[in-house]
């Protein structure tokens, strides 16, 4: 997916019990959304280094699948980069039935793998029963032909020999199958009806789910959980990856989600029309400082998005949830590796630990103290300052390391870069908007 699967657990809390429950009819435009969200790993008991080493394999990965792609078709490849950090509940059907999804903010499609269609081994193992729409009352087939638009909306969709609605969705860690149809869904402030995917087929690497049982999706598209409830903006706030206190993250779309004044502000860069490229976020990075240097040769240029030829494009900044490291553009990143280490110096710097695919390291006690300031300088002046805790990290007892990746053509700001702020999508205004903030206690 864009960018990647985003995986935030919703704590759905429409009754006292414990269990997911379905909640009163509301409208979720003017109403909004709030959903309580953890990290895929909280539940592990992975310790500190193992949650860093587990974030630069997925983000490594997601590297080698676009250069791979890439390789194939001589340009960015044109799918959906696989990403695996937040989970979500919710409830499906009538009566409900409890599923787990990936909020994605790089994707639009809303899927779920679906019992009646999954044959023996042709879907994903995943933590919770399939979803069965013979048990719901309110499933109903989307015709290919629909007046919605919905089997239109999908990038690659064919017309059954009934009428359906047939869709492929690829990622970049494989590709799902199945048909469209609408049904009720149950989030904390009610229930709404949604198009969605019934799932049939799940060629994905194994465990890029990590027994989630599908996507839903917070991009630009018709399809999106954004778009279908009419939302115009949404906003998250991520609890830092270290935190013990068990406090959880927070989404919040529609009315709901303001960042509650001060903060900065910047444009969108505008999508293209192509998908999968028109449901990304892109935003408008115009340079960078280490400590109190401005890179002379990263500006706007190295961050352009351009047309390759028609229907390809590449570059551009890309704001994701689910990619866990920021990666940039291989000229960007050559000239902030190469700075960061000269500031250090050799007294500083260690020797990277085995196989971590990290290059930049430091001792880590201490280690941000020792590590310069950094700060992204966005269109219309707006300067994210990066604390070190949020692009440097403890990899084992005796290093840290800079978390930052080399992104070949494009650029990501990862989900470990956004922990402890809150980020505002404006999408009538057509702006992005973010300030520091504890998460912990929203």
């Amino acid at each position: 997916m864009a960018p990647s699967l985003v995986f935030l657990l919703v704590l759905l809390s429409c009754s006292a019990t414990a269990t997911l429950v379905a909640c009163s009819s509301s409208n979720e435009a003017e109403a909004g959304l709030r959903m309580k969200l953890a990290h895929v790993d909280d539940k592990g008991g992975y310790t500190t280094e193992e949650r860093v080493l587990r974030a630069v394999a997925v983000s490594r990965q997601q590297q080698q699948q676009r250069l791979m792609a890439g390789a194939e078709d001589d340009v960015s490849a044109q799918v959906h980069r696989a990403t695996r950090q937040y989970i979500a509940s919710y409830l499906i059907g009538s009566p409900p039935q409890r599923t787990e999804a990936l909020i994605d903010t790089g994707s639009d499609l809303i899927w779920t793998q679906c019992a009646t269609t999954c044959l023996p081994k042709s879907c994903a193992k995943q933590g919770l029963p399939y979803y069965n729409l013979s048990q719901s009352s309110t499933f109903v087939p989307v015709p290919c032909a629909d007046k919605a638009g919905f089997c239109a909306a999908n990038g690659v969709h064919l017309c059954g020999l009934d009428g359906s609605c047939t869709f492929i969705a690829s990622y970049g860690a494989g590709r799902v199958i199945g048909s469209l149809g609408t049904e009720s869904f149950a989030f904390e402030s009610g229930t709404t009806s949604l198009a969605f995917g019934c799932v049939s087929l799940t060629r994905i690497t194994s465990g890029a789910l990590n027994d989630a049982s599908g996507l839903i999706g917070l991009g630009r598209g018709r399809l999106s959980l954004v778009s279908q409830i009419g939302a115009t903006r949404f906003s998250y706030c991520l609890t830092p990856y270290f935190h013990s206190s068990g406090a959880s993250s927070h989404l919040f779309v529609g009315a709901s989600a303001s960042l509650g004044g001060g903060g900065a502000s910047m444009p969108f860069v505008k999508s293209p029309k192509d998908y999968p490229y028109s449901t990304f976020y892109y935003l408008p990075l115009e340079g960078i400082t280490v400590g109190k240097t401005r890179l002379p040769a990263v500006n706007s240029t190295t961050f352009q998005l351009r047309q390759l030829f028609k229907g390809y494009w590449a570059g551009g900044v890309i704001i994701d949830t689910g990619s866990p490291l920021t990666q940039l553009a291989s000229h960007a990143y050559e000239a902030l590796k190469e700075e960061v280490a000269a500031q250090l110096g050799n007294g500083s710097l260690v020797p990277a630990p085995e196989d971590s695919g990290l290059e930049l390291c430091v001792a880590r006690e201490g280690f941000q103290k020792v590590v310069p300031a950094l700060v992204f300088h966005f269109g219309g002046g707006a300067d994210m300052a990066v604390p070190a805790a949020s692009y440097w990290a403890p990899v084992d007892k005796a290093a840290a390391c800079m978390m930052i990746l080399e992104g070949g053509y494009d650029s990501i700001i990862g989900n470990f870069q956004q922990q402890d702020m809150h980020l505002l999508y404006d999408l009538r205004r057509g702006r992005f908007s973010f300030q520091t903030a504890d998460c912990t206690m929203l």
